[in-house]
């Protein structure tokens, strides 16, 4: 069997929403393609939470090297501030001699036959590239979303700073230069890398989507009431923040306008934000809309309890702004295994939408109009009340499966691994 050295810097025992779950389902199906995976990761000391729930989906035998690795900006900040250079090119840089030793101290031993490397921190790009570099063994950069873009609608970059920007375009040009193949969640963040190196060769360039893992759900059924009486209970699991990505603001406008609007006989709305990370941030304004027994921001919880909450409210909800139309959150895809409705703010131009389209499910309004919001949450909420409200069904949500975006990879590991 084959060895792939997969540099991953999340990685169990993190605690994040789906972030990990691109590297973790390579080590749980990549064998059954004939690749024995080996990890180099960071130490955990670095993550900002931890939990020991994912730890048990790594499968027993499997090789974890945990390289030393500290948060630059938790470590170095005092009074609120932190030198500018601890998060450049992000804030764990500090695992780049450590990883790159090793990473080839794992090669020695271990022989592997492709390095493979992951977004979204760009250090595991750079320790990536040196250890192709000092290796030869050939290397496949996975950057699934776009580390740069231009925003044509506020004219400007992201990030903004230059010096970030820079540092990033240079891992990316080393993977456009020396990498064996690239591989990006969509096709919108392909293009961008396409315009961006019109000479490279695209051909070794690969669409390799996110999906979900079946496992995670293995054992979860919706409560026997769910969907019935009660309050209709609506539910975004996840980060938000300010910003023209994931903010709120204009949900919670237009959801003060339903809520108004309907029926004193009609079943009370609950909308929970789970896990969103910026509860203070928003709580005056639901005071100030009168929304207070409406919304209820909601702590972090395990994995699997995220999952379980998914299948049992009455409906799902998405935020993602125009800024990240390139790309598909990964959390569409458990939304799409949960079986729920799903009420998308999203840009209708972004690949979230298009695949929503292509899916047939889902009700789409831009995250930032307040009117188009909430006309479409009227019908979101009415089609749930009616019982004509439909997610998609769990034989068609299969497609979307993890095990088959890991048999593409693995397919690409063939093509270029020694």
């Amino acid at each position: 069997m084959k060895r792939a050295l997969l540099v991953a810097f999340h990685f169990p025992p993190v605690k994040i929403s789906s972030g990990l779950e691109r590297s973790l389902s390579l080590v749980r199906h990549l064998p059954a393609h004939g690749w024995e995976p080996l990890v180099l990761t960071a130490s955990p000391n670095a993550y900002p939470n931890v939990s020991d729930e994912r730890l048990q989906s790594i499968p027993e035998g499997t090789v974890v090297k945990r390289a030393f690795a500290v948060d630059s900006v938790r470590t170095l900040t005092v009074f609120g501030h932190y030198p500018s250079w601890a998060a450049v090119p992000d804030r764990w840089q500090s695992w780049v001699p450590s990883a790159v030793l090793s990473g080839l101290s794992m090669i020695r031993r271990y022989k592997p036959s492709v390095i493979w490397s992951t977004y979204p921190i760009v250090s595991a790009h750079f320790v990536a590239a040196w250890l192709h570099k000092l290796s030869n063994v050939p290397w496949v950069a996975d950057f699934r979303d776009p580390m740069v873009e231009y925003d044509d609608r506020a004219h400007v970059w992201y990030p903004p700073s230059p010096l970030v920007r820079n540092l990033r375009l240079r891992a990316e040009r080393a993977a456009v230069q020396r990498g064996s193949a690239l591989t990006f969640c969509t096709a919108g963040s392909r293009d961008i890398s396409v315009q961006r190196y019109p000479d490279a060769r695209h051909d070794r360039w690969h669409v390799i989507p996110n999906g979900f893992d079946e496992g995670a759900f293995e054992g979860l059924q919706a409560r026997p009431d769910a969907g019935s009486g009660g309050p209709i209970t609506i539910l975004h699991s996840g980060t938000i923040y300010p910003g023209p990505d994931r903010d709120p603001t204009c949900l919670l406008r237009a959801l003060s306008r339903v809520v108004k609007s309907r029926a004193l006989s009609a079943r009370p709305l609950q909308v929970i934000l789970r896990g969103s990370g910026v509860d203070d941030l928003y709580k005056d304004l639901v005071a100030e809309l009168g929304l207070g027994q409406v919304i209820r921001f909601a702590p972090l919880v395990e994995y699997r309890s995220a999952l379980q909450e998914m299948i049992n409210v009455d409906g799902l909800l998405l935020f993602q702004g125009y800024t990240s139309n390139p790309a598909v959150p990964a959390k569409l895809y458990e939304y799409f295994r949960a079986g729920r409705p799903i009420l998308a703010l999203v840009d209708g131009a972004g690949d979230t939408a298009r695949q929503l389209r292509q899916s047939g499910v889902g009700s789409i309004a831009p995250l930032d109009d307040i009117e188009a919001i909430a006309v479409a949450l009227e019908r979101f909420v009415s089609a749930i009340e009616d019982g004509t409200a439909a997610g998609m069904p769990q034989a068609r949500a299969g497609h979307f499966e993890r095990r088959h975006s890991v048999a593409s990879m693995a397919g690409v590991f063939d093509s270029v691994g020694t």
